[in-house]
């Protein structure tokens, strides 16, 4: 079938050479398929610049937030102010968190678990659905804890190489909490809050006492399920004049 003047065109590259009858139609695509590529790419930055800002950058920008909060706490202990961390209602944050397994420095601990308190570089005790028991106050209970594993500071990037019989040191003015470690749930419902109760019975525990949990996301970079970590208080430590640490810190 012969084509039709819309579908080719003649096309002379010099005098005497033969005319060779090129396709619209082919053009077209190939546009068509320049356009889509270039698109493509400039997806996949857009893509790639919102993984640097989400991973990276808010990790930067809590770190510093963080660290001024940090300092205004350690600030407040060194003015000895009645009102200082330690108190229930205090805005600063009652004191930090230290885990070695982590490898993640000193975590400013303050009250909620929301976002707008996570997001700041911290860890929150938790006040909903379950109620958090402060070891400041002497009671028994469960002192439960979450913070982000991926972005705006990741304090929990590193869970999961918290192992059974490690320590977890909570600091604050005053005393030294060391924990040790005697159970971890790889994966649970977020939904679960059963691992916060005051006897976390899923960790093998029956009976009231000192626990600390520690919660955040799994798996890495989703938020579909919950990891957990289960320590018991093997001892207190008064803070001496130099806050010299727990030798599990040393």
């Amino acid at each position: 079938m012969a084509a039709t003047a819309d579908e080719t065109e003649e096309h002379t590259d010099a005098p005497g050479s033969v005319s060779v009858p090129r396709r619209r139609g082919q053009g077209r695509i190939a546009l068509a398929v320049s356009v889509f590529g270039e698109l493509l790419i400039t997806a996949g930055l857009v893509l790639g610049l919102f993984v640097v800002y989400s991973l990276w950058w808010t990790n930067v920008v809590a770190d510093r937030t963080a660290h001024k909060q940090a300092d205004k706490v350690r600030d407040s202990w060194a003015a000895e102010e009645d009102t200082g961390p330690g108190a229930l209602d205090t805005k600063k944050g009652i004191g930090f968190l230290h885990v070695p397994a982590m490898k993640n420095g000193e975590v400013l601990v303050e009250k909620g678990t929301s976002s707008k308190v996570l997001n700041d570089g911290v860890a929150g005790y938790y006040v909903d659905p379950v109620k958090a028991a402060l070891p400041t106050t002497g009671k028994e209970g469960n002192f439960s804890l979450a913070a982000h594993r991926d972005g705006h500071g990741a304090k929990f990037h590193n869970i999961d190489k918290v192992r059974k019989g490690d320590p977890i040191v909570f600091e604050t003015k005053d005393k030294w909490y060391v924990y040790k470690v005697y159970a971890v749930l790889p994966e649970t419902s977020k939904y679960n809050v059963k691992v916060l109760g005051a006897v976390p019975k899923e960790s093998g525990k029956k009976k009231a006492g000192h626990y600390i949990t520690l919660t955040t996301c799994t798996p890495v970079y989703t938020s579909r399920y919950r990891y957990v970590v289960w320590g018991e208080l093997e001892r207190v430590e008064k803070v001496d004049s130099e806050r010299t640490p727990p030798k599990e810190l040393r």
